[in-house]
């Protein structure tokens, strides 16, 4: 037999490789939050793919935590699409968080055809992000806005009743909104990386 030899002595002796982790590369499509950013596997949203966000209600500041990256597209040149939103847009309040409204489209539907306006957008090319609130959706529905998001290279943010966080999604990510007693996010899936055991605090309200 062999003898043994201690491992520091062979470090020492630079006779074994010693790897190192290499760093992670900074999030193609950072959300804006640095405490999500930090949990999420892409290190912010999934480019070119849907995130599902799941509310108690609509209007409880959902936007809030999508507005940092609409300013970093829009001040980008690119365009953003809001498909039938439920409460119009507060343009001085978005253009304070720095969004350009000129880059903002806001396409109106009715709640049958919310989601196939999403995915026609989607897979226009011509979109950096669209925004809906699809209540008609069912998992093929949100496979077809899933490939679409991957097709045009566009990021898909669907709102909807955290009522379905017990069924399954195709969704690359899908977050939970709790905007009370505090304002914070749990991750409930993502793809590539696992599931964190405690929700993500947001630094500031969402309101």
């Amino acid at each position: 037999m062999g003898a043994v030899v201690a491992l520091s002595t062979l470090l020492d002796a630079q006779q074994v490789w010693r790897g190192r982790a290499a760093p992670l590369p900074a999030g193609e499509q950072p959300t804006g939050w640095a405490a999500l950013d930090d949990v999420l596997p892409a290190g912010g949203w999934p480019p070119a793919a849907l995130s599902e966000i799941l509310l108690p209600a609509d209007g409880v500041g959902e936007l809030r935590l999508v507005l940092p990256s609409l300013a970093r597209l829009t001040q980008g040149g690119r365009t953003v699409v809001i498909v039938a939103p439920p409460y119009l847009p507060c343009v001085a309040g978005w253009q304070q968080q720095g969004v350009d409204m000129r880059r903002v489209d806001i396409v109106a539907a009715g709640d049958s055809d919310v989601a196939w306006a999403m995915e026609q957008c989607l897979r226009s090319g011509s979109c950096a992000a669209v925004l809906a609130w699809p209540r008609q959706a069912d998992d093929r529905t949100l496979r077809r806005l899933q490939v679409a998001a991957d097709h045009g290279q566009a990021l898909a943010f669907a709102f909807r009743d955290r009522k379905h966080l017990p069924h399954a999604s195709p969704a690359a990510l899908r977050l939970e909104l709790e905007a009370a007693p505090r304002a914070q996010v749990w991750v409930r899936k993502c793809r590539g990386g696992s599931v964190p055991a405690q929700p993500v605090p947001l630094g500031r309200a969402l309101h």
